[in-house]
């Protein structure tokens, strides 16, 4: 795919760009392959391809420039802005956001934050575009303190008539000079709290700060893959460990008898009240969801489960739940990852499973990242 931002060197986050998909994916098969090649048992599907451009599904655009003409994109190795407004990879929802919102940081005078004075206020907007009709938005200004609150509040109705879809918006507090993208305190400028985020029929939520797979179309075949597998096998109960906003456990159970447990533990709490929501709105009396670090879930709680999912961060799970999950009685285990360096040293950590089929999905094209999802079963 062409890219004028590459070619003039402004942005080198894509660093396969050059490359034709074809040759990308294949190359993603083979790293995958490779890094899981101890796995002698294992069964590829099919890889899952994504499209080229307009996949994501939410921009963290940092601010450069000047109140009167702000930039939107990174900033380069001297801390100037660099305009990425017309980066192909978002999609026409996210991206016809960008102008109106650079007219409005200049309306309601919102000084970009200067890396090298440590004066200004606006260090990124943060924007997340949902499936769900009519596309709506959630927009997070990221400012070093409350000082363009008022302002922001006061012009916030000529930005909703530009920009019908603006269903959730906050300012977050990034005091510190730091390299992060947001702080810990959010300001909700909205009446709206949740944005809606369906993924195969059913209704997820996103608060601002909650975290969601990067591109919709793609999360939706991860959890397909995953339900799959699940309702094949019939479990009698499920645990979904590092659940998120709940899209596996939902997926669980709607491929299983309405009364089958499924519980899904994750730290953040915002996130947990998503999943309850949704919990609710399925009317699903075996599917609950806790507010507990994954790594910290009880030996019961994993010894009581039949089937068992896990989606870590990069990081991966670490020996300590490897050695739980090892030792458990369940029968199936369904790893999902976004690093396929971790997840080889995870199974190697747990001798008493093994990896029977797995799927490599596009999340990030032009990238070296992807998304797998492994199936293992437990050793006879």
């Amino acid at each position: 795919m062409d890219c004028a931002y590459f070619r003039r060197a402004d942005c080198r986050s894509c660093s396969e760009i050059t490359r034709p998909y074809a040759e990308q994916l294949a190359a993603k098969e083979q790293t995958a392959k490779e890094a899981l090649s101890a796995c002698r048992e294992l069964r590829w599907l099919p890889s899952v391809a994504n499209v080229e451009c307009g996949f994501r599904n939410k921009a963290k655009m940092m601010i450069g420039g000047t109140v009167d003409a702000p930039t939107l994109g990174i900033l380069d190795a001297t801390f100037r802005g660099v305009d990425l407004a017309e980066c192909p990879l978002y999609p026409p929802a996210l991206s016809l956001a960008f102008e109106p919102l650079r007219e409005f940081i200049s309306r309601a005078a919102i000084t970009p934050y200067d890396v090298n004075t440590r004066q200004g206020e606006l260090k990124h907007l943060l924007i997340t575009v949902s499936d769900a009709p009519g596309h709506p938005l959630m927009l997070r200004f990221v400012c070093r303190s409350r000082e363009p609150e008022a302002r922001i509040r006061k012009h916030l109705p000529w930005l909703r008539e530009r920009l019908p879809s603006l269903l959730v918006v906050s300012i977050n507090l990034l005091p510190q000079h730091m390299a992060a993208s947001e702080g810990r305190e959010e300001v909700l400028l909205s009446d709206n709290e949740l944005l809606p985020m369906p993924i195969n029929d059913l209704p997820l939520y996103l608060k601002p700060g909650g975290f969601f797979q990067t591109s919709t179309p793609i999360a939706a075949a991860l959890y397909q893959q995953a339900q799959d597998w699940i309702r094949e096998r019939q479990p009698t109960s499920v645990l979904d460990l590092y659940c998120g906003v709940g899209g596996f456990a939902l997926h669980a159970a709607t491929a299983l008898p309405p009364s089958t447990q499924v519980a899904g533990i994750e730290v953040s709490t915002d996130a947990i009240a998503c999943a309850r929501r949704s919990a609710k709105e399925q009317n699903r009396p075996g599917l609950r969801f806790q507010a507990i670090d994954a790594e910290q879930t009880p030996d019961d709680a994993i010894n009581h489960s039949d089937l068992i999912v896990v989606n870590p961060p990069r990081r991966g799970i670490g020996a300590t739940l490897c050695e739980q999950l090892d030792q458990s009685q369940a029968r199936w285990l369904i790893y999902s990852s976004c690093n396929v360096e971790t997840l080889a040293d995870d199974l190697a950590r747990m001798p008493h499973w093994r990896a029977v089929e797995a799927r490599l999905l596009d999340m990030f094209p032009h990238t070296r990242h992807f998304e797998t999802i492994v199936l293992l079963e437990r050793r006879q």
